[in-house]
């Protein structure tokens, strides 16, 4: 199986194939990664192929420095920010279309995370986070970045990294706590 360096030098010399296979090794990665970052599975679809266009355009300017995973990631991270401050987003958000998540019942924040359950009171949960911790949060959790990888992707230093990793999961902690009791004095 060639590599992703083999598979962009084959591009750059025109092979359609190449193209395809160096796609479908990465859609799951990065769709998962824009679906957790914007909730909705359709717009995550549209923006993921965006991504894949914006990587077609910018294959000249990768140079092998990292591992071309990361640097796909990294026009996925830039690419969700862009759709955040878009005026389609903006828009979006005044007519209301971004309805809040139902929340159901879990009581381990660190359990659910680790074990990538998408359980609509984390989802929620991460909704009310700003957006670069968030962003954080999903990075490490759900795709197992570690500190400084976090830290490249998002052109962030490790300890900005690291602290908003502890600022979100306190948030998460504290917003995943409030449901919890919510729920017990309802009899849920």
């Amino acid at each position: 199986m060639p590599t992703d360096e083999e598979l962009i030098d084959e591009i750059q010399l025109g092979s359609q194939a190449a193209m395809e296979v160096l796609v479908k090794r990465h859609y799951q990665y990065i769709f998962a990664y824009v679906y957790r970052k914007v909730g909705d599975y359709h717009l995550a679809y549209d923006l993921t192929q965006e991504v894949f266009v914006k990587m077609m355009k910018a294959l000249k300017r990768y140079r092998g420095k990292n591992k071309f995973k990361h640097w796909l990631l990294k026009i996925a991270v830039n690419h969700c920010r862009d759709y955040f401050r878009s005026r389609a987003f903006k828009h979006k958000e005044k007519e209301g279309e971004l309805t809040p998540k139902l929340i159901d019942q879990k009581s381990n924040v660190w359990d659910l995370i680790s074990k990538k359950i998408n359980s609509e009171e984390v989802k929620a949960a991460l909704e009310q986070l700003p957006e670069y911790q968030k962003e954080t949060i999903i990075l490490r959790y759900y795709h197992d970045l570690k500190i400084k990888e976090i830290a490249e992707v998002t052109d962030s230093k490790e300890a900005t990294v690291k602290s908003r990793l502890r600022q979100g999961q306190a948030k998460l902690k504290q917003l995943l706590g409030e449901v919890i009791s919510d729920d017990a004095q309802q009899g849920k």
